[in-house]
């Protein structure tokens, strides 16, 4: 097939990127002042599930083990959808991906004259505790094994449920579906009553569910509550986008972990937040509030959904990948070369070697020609003191919320 190799729209935008993509400075800042060298990225090898080199925007890929189900193979195809979009684009890249739940790079083990060995990592998620560069996780383009589709067409039904049913025709319960038994959420199960703390708790029995079809599943489903729980797993959940774009309320258990557009959601304007410590008791006062101010919950379930709904569809997403590439290119010291190991990938192969519900999520995401537009334009970084102020003022919404429970004042809070 002769794809197009060299992008043709102009090579700025006027079309201003999501402010979230702020955070890709923030990212990147470790290796802002001395770059990056080949020794420091193959310092990530020993923690790293494959190493992805593009030379003449040509991919090639070297695998080190095996990720979960089809983790690394869709990470892979995102990246050659990229390529797709905008052709020609990229730079020349050298970099390591990892593939598992938790963050791998501590900052604890590269303080002081050590932080200038910091081998980049990408990964999927991030904490304050760590150094890995956040990357838009694999099921943007499906997860097969559990029937979820790409997230384009997983939009459009949702967006078509939002405009079918009202939130005040939605029961008025917090509602939570998913695997029960990873990290925190085992303490959800003791929340489960309706009548004692407003909440509905389902398990998901993944086995079950594959056995039967995937009758019992689909997330546009779910959107029947007019508030929904997200709680974290071992470490982040795909599943926020999915929970937050459904017009309920989201009531968002403090997390730990943060995906790449999470950081740049308000509390009490995109979520109501909720505390673990008591969980129960935290989750029927958000329901109660919401049940009594009922303008104002949707209001944030909206604004919730909406965020989801305009900030992260498909070409934001992609743009975010592209210029966080690209911010990652310019620091790199060395001009990448393909390594021994590695074998070139393509979009043509990958979906000719898929099959079943996977080879249909490669077919559903192909990029099919180059993007009409260039990618959005990047904010400026933060300033210190601007971000210390938003990240200062999500803790005082937070900390007035908590408050809130304390009085147990339902009716006359704002």
């Amino acid at each position: 097939m002769n794809y197009p190799t060299m992008h043709g729209a102009e090579s700025s935008s006027s079309e201003a990127c999501p402010d979230y993509f702020r955070w890709i400075h923030e990212d990147l800042q470790p290796w802002k002042t001395n770059g990056i060298t080949r020794e420091m990225v193959e310092a990530g090898k020993k923690q790293a599930f494959f190493r992805l080199v593009i030379v003449n925007g040509r991919a090639y890929v070297e695998k080190y083990k095996n990720a979960f189900q089809t983790r690394d193979n869709f990470t892979i195809w995102g990246i050659l959808q990229l390529l797709r979009l905008y052709p020609g684009k990229l730079p020349d890249l050298d970099l390591m991906f990892e593939c598992d739940d938790r963050p791998v790079i501590q900052k604890s083990e590269y303080m002081g004259q050590k932080l200038t060995a910091v081998p980049p990592i990408f990964h999927y998620c991030g904490d304050d505790s760590s150094l890995d560069i956040v990357f838009p996780d694999w099921s943007f383009w499906g997860w097969p094994e559990i029937n979820i589709k790409p997230w384009e067409p997983l939009m459009q039904d949702l967006e078509e449920v939002n405009r079918r049913m009202n939130w005040t025709d939605r029961e008025p319960y917090a509602y939570w579906k998913g695997n029960l038994h990873m990290g925190w959420r085992i303490c959800l199960l003791r929340c489960n009553s309706t009548e004692e703390w407003n909440a509905q708790i389902y398990p998901q029995k993944w086995a079950l569910e594959t056995r039967h079809g995937f009758r019992t599943s689909n997330l546009a489903d779910q959107c029947t509550h007019r508030y929904k729980i997200y709680i974290e797993g071992k470490a982040w959940s795909v599943s926020e986008k999915y929970i937050q774009a459904c017009d309920s309320m989201l009531l968002l258990v403090k997390a730990r972990y943060y995906e790449f557009f999470t950081r740049s959601l308000v509390p009490m304007k995109h979520f109501w937040p909720i505390n673990p410590r008591n969980l129960c008791s935290s989750i029927k006062f958000a329901v109660d509030w919401g049940n009594n101010n009922p303008e104002k919950a949707q209001d944030i379930g909206k604004a919730g959904s909406r965020f989801i709904m305009e900030e992260l569809k498909m070409k934001n997403v992609y743009d975010y990948m592209f210029h966080l590439l690209s911010e990652y290119g310019k620091l790199l010291r060395y001009k990448p070369t393909v390594p021994p190991g590695a074998v070139e990938v393509c979009s043509e192969t990958m979906a000719c070697l898929a099959q079943g519900r996977e080879r249909q999520c490669n077919m559903d995401t192909l990029v099919k020609s180059p993007s009409e537009t260039s990618p959005c334009s990047m904010p400026p970084p933060y300033e210190a003191w601007s971000l210390k102020a938003f990240l200062d003022m999500k803790e005082n919404i937070t900390g007035r919320v908590e408050h809130w429970e304390v009085e147990g004042k339902i009716s006359d809070v704002a």
